[in-house]
């Protein structure tokens, strides 16, 4: 996404895999924490594409040092993109959750970066979908200053009448405000647009994870909402929604790990049509400030220079 070789989820996804083989072959925590971040500082020297480095390295040294490694995570992740900061928060809540409630980290680590896979797919797929219409928001902001350049190739000097003459100067002052209120437009459109959680169903993979370690589903949703950080809020707000689900395990008598996980992935799902839906709304609504304020502003450098150029020209020839 946005030009990398690698979404920064994915990168997030495959540490927490390369954790969940070394602590399932029988390392301690620690050690492979500092494995992980010897295997970095080879291969990811601080990395802007990728992110994993600090957070990894701080975590190694957290964990060697007896402290806690899900704040040295989200230590290391700050001042990263935040995608990547949301990536990491991730793990470590998903971390203090298992840590809290005994849980296997090798079993908790390997379905978080499951989650973190899909919810990579998600994003590349909101990506997608909304890159059509900002690309179009982006090309009708040029129309003023092909208006200009048109008008310069037509032989007409439309550029001094702009910038020397006292009707010049207000078309181009009006024209200039018309454009101002057009990029404020856009981007409110494309941050509307955009989906409110960054990470759908996180929440109830925690709930999951904290349930795997035999606790009991009070202490679970406590657990869970200790450990998702602030930056998470919007998976704070997510855990309503577990009751319902927890309530059908009850009465069907099945694990409700597993049903959380379902609905977990069902969140991301509806997340990822919703996202469509947003970008198809947006290509419609962009035509708004397109009529209102960028055709206006094209008629204002482009045909009104033009015209008062075929004026003055016209009353010097009869001078």
């Amino acid at each position: 996404m946005s030009g990398r070789t690698e979404p920064a989820t994915d990168a997030v996804a495959a540490t927490a895999e390369r954790l969940a083989v070394l602590i399932g072959a029988g390392v301690p925590p620690a050690a492979a924490w500092r494995h992980l971040a010897e295997a970095e500082a080879e291969t990811d020297p601080g990395s802007p594409q990728r992110g994993t480095a600090g957070p990894v390295v701080a975590a190694a040294r957290a964990a060697t040092a007896g402290e806690g490694t899900a704040a040295a995570l989200l230590r290391g992740a700050g001042g990263l993109p935040a995608e990547t900061q949301d990536a990491w928060a991730a793990l470590a809540a998903a971390w203090h959750v298992a840590e809290l409630a005994g849980a296997p980290p090798a079993a908790c680590l390997r379905c978080l970066a499951g989650s973190l896979r899909e919810l990579g797919r998600v994003q590349r797929q909101i990506a997608v979908a909304l890159a059509a219409p900002r690309a179009t928001a982006r090309m009708v902001m040029a129309m003023p200053v092909i208006a200009v350049l048109f008008g310069l190739a037509l032989g007409f000097d439309t550029l001094r009448i702009l910038t020397t003459t006292v009707p010049g100067l207000a078309c181009a002052a009006a024209a200039g405000l018309l454009m101002l209120a057009a990029t404020a437009w856009n981007r409110r459109l494309v941050r509307r647009a955009s989906p409110p959680e960054r990470a759908p169903g996180l929440s109830l993979d925690m709930l999951a994870v904290a349930m795997t370690g035999g606790v009991s589903v009070v202490r679970a949703r406590e657990l869970t909402a200790q450990s998702l950080p602030a930056r998470l809020a919007a998976s704070r707000a997510e855990l309503a929604a577990a009751d319902d689900v927890l309530g059908l395990a009850e009465r069907a008598g099945v694990p409700a790990a597993e049903l959380l996980r379902s609905e977990a992935a069902a969140r991301r799902s509806r997340a990822a049509t919703e996202a469509e839906r947003r970008a198809v709304a947006l290509s419609v609504r962009l035509m708004a400030p397109l009529g209102v304020c960028v055709l206006p502003a094209f008629m204002l450098v482009g045909v009104v220079p033009l015209l008062l150029s075929i004026v003055s020209s016209t009353v010097a020839g009869f001078g």
